[in-house]
């Protein structure tokens, strides 16, 4: 990770950590870059999220684009997959997306995708990086090579049309619940859903600038969950802000999180011989009890660092054609390079309807672990986790635990934290484990001031 960008963009509070000024200088290095590079005027797609400073930042990226020569073409409020969708297709040079995912309304990133729709190369952040610290000059643009903007609704449009046509099945008779967090998702899924047959129920669809993700979408499920249940609803999608993350309720109100989506859909894929590699790529976090009902119906899985970034990288190394997160960031590369909250609600539509069974039964083999997370703030996240002593701890409780539960110690990327998780039968056993190792933590002298 650099200075500004992390693993999903430059993020941070609007005009205090992210400002219109860096906005402006990654439209002008953006602009001249691809222009230089391809030796002709750069086509750029721009989408944003239902926020207030949104707006403010779609302008300053298209100031910069326009300056630099580039011309921007402006998707309005859509989603983040809509835009690496849009990049891909429709011979774009790059894509931008603002947004901050579930973050509240008063943070805002800006998110790069290159034209195959996938997360930007860290050689070009780092060199955009370069540019805002004014490391490196970039000509502006003059008389007929100035930039312009170009109205691109028709682009979210396309996307959807594509969605639409990936269904295999009508919806009729269905009656499913959308909360659509207030956000991107607000100006797409009803309508997506509608086209294909359902009864559709919408919750969360009156963005004002300021509620996004406020008490609604992924993050606050409890509310789906209440509005299935008094609807009498076969199902229920909840989105964040940017509609790259899905979970689901089913019929009885139940959560299903991204880890049951990856059970769900990878033994469908299983059972037609689609499943690449018999495998599934899940992230370290992925509860215990994933694992253990991939393993009796003999599904292999990849376990990566946290993040969706890191997951696409394993896929794309491997040919693995599903993996993601347990908050519901899904990747189906046969369809999308990146989570896609309405692809994953409708490829679960999918399994019911060919199945024939309802959310809940689908669900039902993947048995949550009780989870305990405790973290410990330390003086040095290297030598905490590195420590012989704590090591040895970890691993006593690791052969305590054998196949009836796992232990995960692992550094926080923002934070000096060290994280010590225990999943296992009970959650009385878990809190035994994790105090037993933040002791030893604790005895080496590690813990900060």
């Amino acid at each position: 990770m650099g200075k500004y960008f992390g693993t999903d963009g430059f993020r941070g509070e609007a005009n205090k950590d992210l400002n219109y000024e860096h906005a402006i200088k990654i439209g002008r290095y953006l602009g001249w870059y691809y222009g230089e590079r391809l030796g002709k005027k750069a086509k750029i797609v721009i989408g944003k999220d239902t926020r207030r400073s949104s707006y403010m930042f779609e302008y300053a990226l298209c100031t910069g684009l326009m300056a630099s020569g580039a011309d921007a073409y402006i998707m309005h409020v859509t989603t983040t997959p809509s835009v690496s969708y849009i990049a891909r297709v429709d011979d774009f040079d790059c894509g931008i997306m603002i947004s901050a995912s579930h973050n509240p309304y008063y943070d805002n990133g800006i998110k790069i995708v290159n034209n195959n729709g996938e997360k930007m190369d860290e050689e070009t952040l780092l060199k955009i990086e370069q540019y805002i610290d004014g490391e490196i000059e970039v000509p502006v643009a003059e008389r007929e090579k100035i930039g312009r903007t170009v109205d691109y609704v028709a682009g979210r449009n396309r996307y959807i049309g594509y969605l639409i046509s990936l269904s295999k099945f009508s919806f009729k008779d269905k009656r499913v619940g959308l909360d659509v967090a207030n956000g991107a998702a607000w100006s797409i899924a009803k309508g997506v859903f509608e086209a294909l047959g359902a009864k559709v129920f919408v919750m969360n669809d009156e963005p004002d600038g300021y509620n996004i993700n406020t008490d609604c979408g992924s993050t606050h499920i409890e509310h789906l969950q209440k509005f299935v249940q008094e609807k009498n609803l076969d199902v229920g999608f909840a989105y964040d802000g940017d509609a790259d993350r899905c979970l689901c309720v089913d019929e009885k109100g139940n959560v299903i999180t991204g880890d049951h989506i990856l059970y769900i859909y990878g033994l469908y894929m299983k059972e037609r011989g689609k499943l690449v590699n018999n495998k599934v790529v899940t992230t370290i976090m992925s509860n215990f009890g994933l694992y253990k009902a991939l393993d009796k119906v003999g599904i292999e899985y990849d376990k990566t660092k946290v993040g969706d970034k890191y997951v696409y990288e394993n896929m794309v190394q491997t040919g693995n054609r599903i993996g993601g997160e347990q908050s519901g960031h899904i990747i189906f590369t046969k369809y999308a390079t990146t989570g896609d909250g309405i692809l994953t609600s409708l490829k679960m539509m999918e399994v019911m309807l060919a199945k024939e069974k309802p959310m809940s039964e689908l669900a039902k083999p993947v048995v949550f672990y009780p989870q305990v997370l405790k973290n410990v703030r330390v003086k040095s996240k290297p030598d905490a986790q590195n420590d012989p002593d704590v090591k040895a701890a970890v691993e006593k409780v690791s052969k305590e635990l054998g196949d009836s539960g796992r232990i995960l110690v692992r550094e926080s990327g923002t934070e000096p934290v060290i994280r010590v998780m225990v999943e296992a039968g009970t959650e009385e056993v878990c809190e035994k484990y994790v105090d037993s190792v933040i002791e030893v933590i604790k005895s080496k002298g590690h813990i900060a001031e």
